[in-house]
């Protein structure tokens, strides 16, 4: 990996080297630096199957692409630092959804509206991604990403629990059913109560509960969006009436519930221990974004991956179905000394092809009629529900201010769900009390 001072010295030589036309010692040809562009992106798999995918337009092209990375945790506060700095080291970024409000205003991005109609992306893309992964502010016609890495939380569950013999013949005695993946939140609510042994140090349910960035959020949505409720109107910032609705209010109660039946100690539980809660024989049931299932189905990563399924976020009680939506858009830096470099990359990148072969590595990708195709949905046990999920996904807010509002969903609901303080329908009015207020500091609303 290269650091930022390497890439913009190697950019800053290539430069010089082009404007003086340095001939070569054969003295019959000029010197030419192959053309040269670089991404920047977290570190995770995904990005590495991204550097085998750009390598395929290096050899096509001959323009050399990077992938830089760095752990998730210094992610946002390194590309916003170089963004600030008004630096060239990235041309693009692979940036997290909620940025686009932040880096749209503040002007990092560019306006990508007029290569969105151009290519019709509207209609390519699944609809869900393009109005999270690329649209802002919303419904208003305005994209700055190309929708890259599709995500969204889902579940996975044990088959061979599931599937014993004794265990649905208990399972249809107490609760009047066939056991089986859930159809709604009151049989995943059912199941997770019923596996739920902790003499046996068998539980029933992995979910997200860590406060420190978007997990737990992203949990609550799950239950927030399937119960038909919203986080609040984005065209309008009104969220009085919304945030703490009736809705709201019982999805909140039920994600508290399954928090009682998860293992000892998982009051700060993210994508590691939720994979963990299957590896480890700990959960009948795990809530993780699909983008961390391929090491669900590798034997080396997981002892029981045959006997591991995946399901789609079931509906909540009035038939709503939707789920949290994780995932990126691949923007263009408006720094970038490369910018007409980049957009010839996405239009590559765009292509049919190009996007199944990006499937074919492990990418998550967001075409439409990729998704839709039966290559597509039986190549891993999970793409199925992943493909059902893309197209029934929501997200948080993308406004600038969208951190101010993560952190204070997290001091809210976190204390309710780990530590039974308070009532849902007060954490929610107190919720929407503290939204008000940050949209008035920033002139969102009167």
């Amino acid at each position: 990996m290269r650091t930022r001072e390497e890439i913009i010295m190697r950019k800053t030589m290539t430069s010089m080297l082009a404007g003086i036309g340095l001939v070569l010692a054969c003295g019959t040809s000029v010197y030419a630096q192959d053309k040269e562009l670089t991404i920047f992106w977290a570190e995770w798999d995904p990005a590495n199957y991204l550097q085998e995918l750009v390598n395929l337009y290096e050899a096509e092209s001959g323009v050399k692409v990077t992938v830089e990375t760095t752990p998730w945790p210094d992610f946002q506060t390194k590309a916003f630092t170089e963004f600030n700095a008004r630096g060239s080291a990235y041309d693009m970024v692979v940036g997290d959804s909620q940025w686009i409000g932040a880096a749209s205003e503040a002007g990092h991005y560019v306006d990508l509206t007029d290569f969105f109609n151009k290519h019709n992306l509207k209609e390519v893309m699944a609809p869900a991604t393009v109005k999270y992964y690329a649209e802002y502010p919303s419904n208003s016609g305005k994209y700055w990403s190309i929708p890259a890495e599709g995500d969204a939380v889902g579940w996975s569950y044990r088959k061979d629990w599931f599937e014993d013999p004794k265990e649905m013949e208990a399972f249809k005695a107490k609760y009047g059913y066939d056991l089986g993946v859930p159809k709604d939140w009151k049989q995943l609510r059912d199941i997770a109560e019923f596996f739920h042994r902790p003499d046996e140090k068998r539980y029933g349910v992995a979910i997200y509960t860590d406060n420190s960035y978007d997990a737990l959020v992203m949990g609550v949505e799950n239950a927030i969006f399937s119960f038909g409720g919203e986080l609040g109107d984005y065209a309008t910032y009104k969220v009085d009436g919304i945030i703490n609705s009736e809705q709201n209010v019982k999805a909140l109660e039920a994600y508290k519930e399954l928090y009682s039946f998860t293992p000892p100690g998982w009051a700060k539980a993210f994508f590691i221990e939720d994979n963990q809660a299957i590896t480890e024989n700990l959960a009948a049931m795990s809530m993780n974004y699909f983008a961390f299932f391929p090491a669900l189905i590798n034997e080396a990563s997981n002892p029981n991956a045959k006997a591991t399924g995946f399901f789609a976020n079931p509906p909540g009680p009035n038939g709503d179905q939707f789920a949290a939506l994780g995932g990126q858009g691949i923007s263009v830096i408006s720094y970038s000394e490369n910018q007409e470099e980049a957009m010839k990359f996405l239009e590559w990148f765009i292509k049919d092809e190009t996007q199944k072969k990006w499937a074919e590595l492990g990418g998550y990708t967001a075409s439409a009629k990729v998704l839709e195709s039966p290559e597509f949905q039986n190549a891993t046990p999970y793409n199925k529900a992943f493909y059902e999920t893309m197209f029934k996904v929501k997200d948080f807010w993308a406004t600038p201010e969208y951190a101010e509002l993560l952190i204070q969903m997290n001091q809210r609901v976190y204390p309710y769900i780990t530590g039974n303080q308070g009532t849902a329908k007060e954490v929610l009015d107190a919720l929407a009390a503290d939204w008000n207020a940050t949209f008035k500091k920033y002139n969102r609303v009167k």
